[in-house]
């Protein structure tokens, strides 16, 4: 009896429990919380480094409503803010059929990045020289099968001999940058390194120049959604991303199911790049992707590899950025606080999900009592 009083009086007071299951409601419920409380902390951090807050020019409704200001305000903004969310959402579509099978692909950034390279090198060499039709299919192709090969590279070692995929992927992001720079030195003897708008390989736009770019990323969506939910290929995914070994005795091949997913996903990769290049930017820099590679595996992680929900997430954070960009306008702060503030508030995102999958499960009061004087 003594023994087991001991052991009760060390229970702790509290302890951590995966949930079994958790209604929708209530997780999407968790998640608004977490938001709100994150947009608190923010105003409170705007507060002490403001001097327009402090002085009373500015107040902490202005400070919100820059989070609306910054994207639906005007035309030009909706706009912008629909072209970028589209963006983002194809990235983190490209990166979602990899995660889902724990193929931790960190290598989006490059990925895209050799995409927008392929499209321009082709716009570079042939345009002028071919219809203008055929230009843009064949820059279609040649971003496509440049972001192809980068994806099917770590995949193939990965199939072969096991190697480290997130560290693969992410040291394939600082070659496909120094690719570009040197065709940069190579394409602009001046020593610029500035390509500039080429002429040719331009995206035919249809009521506005956005509209295509934004209509393609909504049909990916679906497209995907079915691909991964209703397909042979979706399935085999998912299972070899639960159990390896459950893969291998249903008599799936894994090392092709890892090699076939991740030209899948480079394939969409490299969609993105040609939206980029022959859609936005019509020519190619190192920051043409612009940290979105990145930025795209939060996006997937957060809709919990769902391409309809990641229509939200990416949706957040494209409003969360560029009304970070308009708080740096209107409060006149410089230097890191917008990101200071995207930061805060994915914490908080972060954060829920952990209340999410896991419950604290206090030591009832008159347990231990009743457990020593059995």
């Amino acid at each position: 009896m003594s023994e087991r009083k001991n052991n009760t009086n060390h229970e702790p007071l509290f302890h951590l429990a995966k949930r079994s299951v958790i209604p929708q409601w209530r997780a999407w419920l968790i998640r608004v919380a977490a938001i709100v409380l994150g947009l608190a902390v923010c105003g409170i951090v705007a507060y002490i480094l403001s001097d327009k807050l402090q002085e009373g020019k500015k107040t902490l409704a202005d400070f919100y409503y820059c989070f609306i200001k910054g994207s639906f305000t005007t035309n030009r903004k909706i706009w912008k803010f629909l072209k970028n969310m589209a963006i983002l959402q194809c990235i983190s579509l490209a990166v979602t059929p990899a995660f889902r099978m724990r193929f931790w692909n960190t290598g989006a950034e490059g990925q895209t990045l050799m995409g927008v390279w392929g499209a321009i090198a082709v716009a570079f060499y042939l345009g002028g020289e071919i219809p203008e039709a055929l230009l843009l299919v064949l820059m279609f192709v040649g971003a496509l099968l440049c972001s192809a090969v980068w994806a099917v590279i770590p995949a193939i070692f990965k199939a072969k001999w096991n190697t480290n995929e997130t560290l693969f992927t992410l040291m394939m992001n600082y070659v496909a940058i120094h690719i570009v720079e040197y065709f940069l030195v190579v394409w602009v003897p001046s020593g610029s390194s500035s390509l500039g708008k080429l002429k040719y390989g331009k995206l035919p736009s249809f009521g506005h120049d956005y509209l295509v770019i934004i209509l393609i990323v909504l049909l990916l969506t679906l497209l995907l959604y079915v691909y991964l939910k209703h397909s042979k290929q979706g399935y085999e995914i998912s299972v070899v991303g639960e159990s390896v070994r459950t893969a291998q005795y249903s008599g799936m091949n894994v090392k092709k199911v890892i090699i076939r997913t991740m030209v899948v996903s480079g394939l969409l990769c490299g969609l993105a790049g040609y939206l980029i290049g022959a859609g936005l930017d019509q020519t190619v820099t190192t920051e043409s992707v612009g940290g979105q590679g990145f930025t795209a595996i939060m996006v997937s992680w957060l809709a919990n590899f769902n391409p309809i929900v990641m229509l939200l997430t990416s949706g957040l954070i494209t409003l969360l950025d560029q009304g970070a960009a308009q708080i740096t306008q209107d409060f006149g702060v410089r230097g890191a606080f917008p990101d200071v503030i995207i930061g805060i508030i994915l914490f908080f995102i972060i954060g829920s999900e952990f209340f999410i999958n896991y419950q604290v499960i206090f030591r009832k009061g008159g347990h231990a009592a009743k457990e020593g004087a059995k």
